[in-house]
């Protein structure tokens, strides 16, 4: 089986079948689908094997708009396809037709980074989550706090190609990683719970795990059994709960807002 990370990349230079390339690297690759992921990947230091689009023009447009810092890398790294060529190798076009596949960052360098001590950020662990899409949106806030990591428990693949597009790309901006609950980094585990203490009165260290069980059945046990605090979020009466993305959100606010990452 060939090896997606010896994989020449296509640019405009290169000769290389972008379409070929991709059908042999797909399989072990991770699928960065649209501008905003790719552009993120590439901001974050992701190794790109392929990159297409349908409209290269459009694509550096946005690039000139959006993302001036990585402009020249992502033109080098863009091969104009037909449309019909772009749509056959995603599962659903995205509305900037652009696409391509990255290397996932090696296992054990992510969990050397969550385990890494002392932690200057956070990890946020999702209990058991169901939801691709939510969980993509907790990868984007954990980056854009500066989390240390994303940890699910469960059978959900952090790296699904719907989860990375949720996440739009930044999962390589931050260590995201499927353990169990045995496998979890050290830290003092501070597990949301409608029963928990009001997280106002409390300063969230740095070297915490932050865990969210899922919106339908909550924290399972065996995590409950693992965390050294419950934490509860202000909410009205009658309310059952929050989006669990908004959960991570505010959690995370509250720690930096309370001197988190040197605020």
């Amino acid at each position: 089986m060939t090896d997606p990370a010896h994989e020449p990349s296509a640019t405009s230079e290169n000769p290389v079948d972008p379409v070929a390339v991709w059908r042999r690297t797909a399989p072990d690759a991770v699928l960065l689908d649209g501008f905003h992921a790719l552009k993120h990947a590439v901001r974050f230091g992701a190794e790109v094997l392929v990159a297409v689009t349908a409209d290269r023009a459009a694509a550096l447009a946005l690039a000139d708009e959006l993302a001036a810092d990585v402009r020249d890398t992502l033109a080098a790294l863009l091969t104009e396809v037909p449309h019909a060529t772009y749509a056959s190798l995603v599962p659903r076009p995205h509305p900037t037709a652009v696409a391509a596949l990255a290397v996932r960052p090696d296992r054990a360098g992510n969990l050397a980074t969550l385990a890494h001590a002392p932690r200057t950020a956070p990890v946020v662990v999702l209990d058991q989550p169901r939801n691709l899409g939510n969980a993509g949106a907790v990868v984007r806030l954990a980056a854009g706090f500066g989390a240390t990591g994303v940890v699910t428990t469960g059978t959900l693949d952090p790296w699904h190609p719907t989860v990375v597009r949720g996440g739009a790309g930044l999962h390589f901006a931050t260590a995201v990683e499927r353990l169990t609950v045995d496998e979890l980094p050290p830290g003092p585990l501070f597990a949301l719970d409608p029963e928990g203490e009001d997280i106002r009165s409390l300063k969230l260290p740095d070297e915490a795990l932050l865990a969210f069980g899922s919106e339908r059945t909550g924290l399972s046990e065996e995590l409950r059994a693992r965390a050294d605090h419950l934490v509860a979020l202000p909410m009205r009466p009658q309310v059952s709960s929050y989006n669990l993305a908004t959960s991570v959100a505010m959690t995370l606010y509250h720690w930096s807002a309370t001197g988190g990452a040197s605020a």
